[in-house]
């Protein structure tokens, strides 16, 4: 490709409403142009990522023995109806309606339909296992579009399906696409992490998600660096500490803590470490009887360090939190501990409640809560001397840096990552209410076990882009960059030298095959620099008449913080091998 017949359309300023650096980067990169709130054309340069991205993908799926085909964007309502995701997805469903007042859906995914042709295609056991994949546009109306690609309404993805006759051949299937999914990120050329994800109301242990590192990440994400145990926060496990819990060393002391709500404050006041007080949660779970009408509510008492945070997706699996739960209200808090929040605690209740104390909390001494009696706090508070030990304790909290990793095997790190990907086993849940059933070996009809992989195609390059950039522009990694290489004659407008030796080493790289562009626009250096710089081409040739005198012509990575004389005979050999670097 030459550049004067190419679209190079780059920016000196980011548009106003770019917030995060692939927004403002992409857009100043021209690679993407803004039409509506989360809505982008997907300009030439960008295009040419996206095609590699997708490219990666079909290739590594291909491989895993995935069969690609393509779904409509715009779907009947009817089968979304039968999963009842119709009526229960929120206003990120867009819903429209044709001419003769039928209901559509524009596809944010493909579960229904992809359920419906193999329930159409697949009548025996002797077809499965299969599984089902598209590169497609999808619309989700997030209700506050931002950070460009990252949180765009339409977007690409690769989304794939699995179908099989059993539970163990559906967990086969699952395994193939994660290390499907293993390949297509290494390719990449990213840092990433696939971690544990939560399986919600599925339940089980097949779920992950595909994490490119990243600082502005939306996401925290849990790993050892010693091992292979990766987890985000809402799945990360925090061990009971080790050793039995020690003894009690202090009376029971109710201290005056004016105007101190806080644990922290509580902590600052009494000049002691925060990880001695403990922090009192209250939940409430409602009731109802065998009618489904409601008959009053549950409530409960979460104690956790004071220096420790909640993880509400391990609260909801507890027993008893099945059917959801709420905070309490302040009604309810009054009734059962005679104090507003600030200066709650489990002792001198008004009303019993349930308690669940945190692992940690679980074998503290001497520890600080509050006394249910506004601007008092209680010291050196014990299990078994001061209330009974308690009913239940559980992993109630979000890890933090330098935890025990759960395998043993080191301490944990936390960073921030933008999920790009996630790998679902989805059981029965599809199958089961659109009746998707085959003739297992003995006649008799049996649901299919499905499993669901989604990549974000056009989420990944802004995803790169946040993992690799400076302030000159992008750094992409060479298997995504629009272009691999680009070769820059200084003046070749005036020099015929300049000109033939550019046009040579352009030929030669596209001889051996790789993807180059001759910047052939007679820009000056300063300008054509700073163009390919932000735009993140990550090998340059510079061919100049000064250099050419001397028989060489100058190389430069992107990351590199200053350029090397090459032989210019030998200028296309010498790139290719850093190609294979």
């Amino acid at each position: 490709m030459k550049a004067s017949r190419f679209l190079v359309s780059t920016l000196k300023e980011a548009p106003a409403d770019a917030e995060v650096a692939s927004h403002r980067l992409m857009t100043r990169a021209g690679m993407i142009k803004k039409l509506g709130a989360g809505i982008y054309s997907y300009m030439p340069m960008g295009l040419r990522v996206i095609r590699k991205v997708e490219a990666i993908v079909r290739e590594e799926m291909n491989r895993a023995g995935a069969i690609e085909l393509t779904m409509p964007v715009v779907q009947p309502a009817e089968l979304w109806q039968e999963t009842g995701r119709f009526e229960k997805m929120g206003p990120e469903l867009l819903r429209i309606r044709d001419r003769h007042e039928r209901d559509f859906v524009v596809q944010p995914t493909s579960e229904e339909v992809v359920t419906d042709i193999a329930r159409q295609e697949i009548r025996s056991y002797k077809q499965l296992p299969r599984n089902f994949y598209q590169i497609q546009t999808k619309f989700r109306d997030e209700r506050r579009p931002r950070f460009g690609l990252m949180r765009g309404r339409e977007f690409i993805m690769k989304d794939a399906y699995s179908f099989d006759r059993d539970a163990e051949s559906a967990k086969a299937s699952y395994h193939v696409m994660a290390q499907a999914y293993r390949r297509a990120f290494d390719r990449f050329g990213l840092r990433y992490r696939a971690v544990a994800a939560d399986s919600g109301a599925i339940g089980g242990d097949l779920s992950e998600e595909f994490q490119v590192i990243a600082a502005t990440g939306e996401d925290a994400i849990v790993y050892c660096p010693d091992s292979d145990y990766a987890a985000n926060m809402e799945k990360a496990e925090a061990l009971a500490p080790a050793g039995p819990r020690p003894a009690a060393s202090k009376p029971l002391t109710k201290t005056p803590t004016p105007g101190k709500a806080t644990c922290a404050d509580v902590a600052e006041l009494l000049g002691v470490p925060l990880s001695t007080t403990v922090k009192s949660l209250v939940l409430a779970t409602d009731e109802v009887d065998e009618a489904g009408q409601p008959k009053g509510a549950q409530v409960w008492l979460l104690l956790l360090r004071g220096d420790h945070d909640m993880n509400e997706v391990k609260v909801g699996k507890l027993p008893g939190f099945e059917g959801g739960w709420r905070f309490a209200t302040l009604a309810e808090i009054e009734d059962h501990f005679g104090c507003k929040p600030g200066y709650l605690g489990p002792l001198n209740l008004r009303k019993p409640v349930k308690l669940v104390a945190d692992r940690e909390v679980a074998v503290m001494a001497d520890w600080i809560c509050g006394a249910n009696e506004p601007d008092f706090h209680i010291i050196g508070v014990n299990w078994g001397r001061d209330l009974p030990e308690p009913a239940l304790v559980a992993d109630l909290r979000n890890v933090v840096a330098g935890d025990p990793s759960p395998d043993g095997k080191g301490a944990l790190v936390i960073e921030r990552g933008i999920e790009v990907g996630h790998v679902f086993y989805l059981g029965t849940k599809y199958s089961k209410a659109m009746n998707a059933t085959f003739l297992e070996e003995d006649g008799k009809p049996r649901f299919m076990e499905m499993g669901c992989y989604g990549i974000g195609i056009t989420r990944l390059p802004a995803a790169a882009i946040e993992q690799n950039h400076d302030e000159r522009g992008i750094i992409w990694p060479d298997a995504i960059a629009p272009f691999t290489v680009v070769v820059c004659p200084i003046g070749m407008d005036r020099s015929e030298a300049v000109k033939q030796e550019a046009e040579r080493i352009y030929a030669d790289l596209l001889a051996a095959g790789v993807d180059v562009i001759l910047d052939d626009r007679n820009e000056r250096p300063g300008a054509m620099f700073a163009d390919w710089e932000l735009i993140g081409v990550p090998h340059r040739i510079t061919i100049g008449d000064k250099g050419l005198k001397d028989g060489v012509v100058e190389y430069q990575h992107r990351r590199d913080a200053s350029a090397t004389k090459v032989p210019a005979a030998e200028a296309a050999a010498f790139v290719k091998g850093r190609l294979a670097v």
